[in-house]
């Protein structure tokens, strides 16, 4: 992949950039293999699963620079000043031929961008999400309420430049600090989810629910795991760090009884609604922390875990190690602490591992792993 913003020294954050996609494609399944060599046998490596190295980005986080009537949509320089990323060639399609029209749309509306050196201004960043449908969820973050009139009077000419868009929030951040969004998000439209269409399953987004980044990664990762388990058809089946449901709803039909569990409210909501709209009465979402919930249940035959980068940690590992839980799908962003798990549950053998390229010109890799009980 070519860039031009990479090339001209404007921006760097995709730390890859220019190496033929092959080598970086070998090079992190070289790295995750040392990572896990303790744990995971060389023939257990299926073979690496990688979308398009380019277009491939469903959200893109905005930091609004610039100034009223002119704002830049992208990053900030090391003076904190905004630097206009709108052609960035990471974006899917649809999401690319939204910036321009956006940037535009921000500049009439006339909402003052933040300016971090000066801590004033309003508009501090902007977080558009596309779905496989065509369709945008777009959250404005704002300083404060002051301008929650101006931007809801804005969402039907927002709608005219972005014909798929389908929610607009304000989200409120206060606080001069090194965030991306503060805990109050209030919807401006009828309209509250963002629908994610992923073959015979969808996904409903709220504001503040996690979904990868990559929408083709995604899908192959919920088929993955669906087909390790699927032969299996157990009785019950638990996804633990659920987010809005993924595995859960796409590894159901096999399963008897279905318990997902996720610590964001939001997340469990919008995996609620994609579980009635699918009519999958089995199939039951929890808000809390993971251990807490299951604590004290008898552990079922199949476990479904994606947690954050920190992994599962030793109390989960350790829960996981001592239950009856035979067989176990450990989906993880970070190869380092999938390491440190796998190594508190010694009887939990790996049959087979994955690779799962969903940051490319990056070197963040997802590995997923499917788990037996040894003898």
């Amino acid at each position: 992949m070519q860039c031009d913003y990479f090339d001209a020294g404007t921006c760097r954050s995709c730390t890859l950039m220019g190496q033929p996609y092959a080598v970086q494609l070998a090079s992190a399944q070289g790295r995750v293999e040392a990572t896990l060599a303790d744990h995971v046998p060389a023939a257990r490596w299926l073979e690496p699963f990688a979308g398009p190295e380019s277009g491939f980005r469903n959200k893109a986080k905005l930091v609004v620079g610039g100034r009223r009537g002119a704002p830049t949509l992208g990053i900030l320089d090391e003076a904190g000043h905004g630097v206009d990323l709108t052609g960035c060639g990471l974006y899917e399609p649809g999401l690319a031929a939204a910036l321009v029209p956006l940037r535009e749309a921000v500049a009439e509306i006339g909402l003052t961008p933040y300016d971090v050196p000066g801590r004033t201004g309003e508009l501090k960043h902007i977080l558009l999400t596309h779905s496989p449908d065509g369709e945008l969820m777009a959250r404005f973050v704002l300083r404060s309420e002051g301008q929650l009139g101006r931007l809801g009077r804005a969402v039907q000419p927002l709608r005219e430049r972005l014909p798929g868009l389908r929610v607009v929030t304000a989200n409120l951040l206060p606080e001069h600090r090194a965030a991306l969004e503060g805990e109050t998000e209030i919807v401006l439209t009828e309209e509250t989810t963002l629908p994610m269409r992923l073959g015979e399953v969808t996904l409903h987004l709220r504001p503040q629910s996690f979904f990868q980044t990559n929408t083709v990664v995604a899908q192959a990762l919920y088929a993955q795991a669906r087909e390790w388990l699927t032969p299996l058809s157990p009785a019950v089946l638990w996804d633990l760090y659920c987010g809005v449901g993924g595995f859960a709803l796409h590894c159901a039909p096999s399963a008897g009884q279905v318990l997902g569990v996720e610590v964001a409210p939001e997340a469990v909501e919008s995996a609620r609604t994609s579980a009635q709209e699918t009519g999958l009465a089995h199939v039951q979402f929890v808000a809390g922390d993971a251990f807490e919930v299951i604590a004290g249940r008898p552990a079922p035959a199949a476990v479904i875990v994606n947690p954050p980068r920190r992994g599962i940690g030793p109390r989960l590992a350790g829960w996981l190690e001592g239950s009856d839980a035979s067989t176990v799908v450990y989906s993880s962003c970070n190869p380092e602490s999938l390491a440190r798990d796998l190594a508190d549950m010694p009887s939990l053998e790996v049959r087979a591992a994955r690779l799962f390229d969903m940051f490319p010109q990056s070197g963040h890799s997802e590995v997923m792993v499917l788990l037996g009980r040894a003898g």
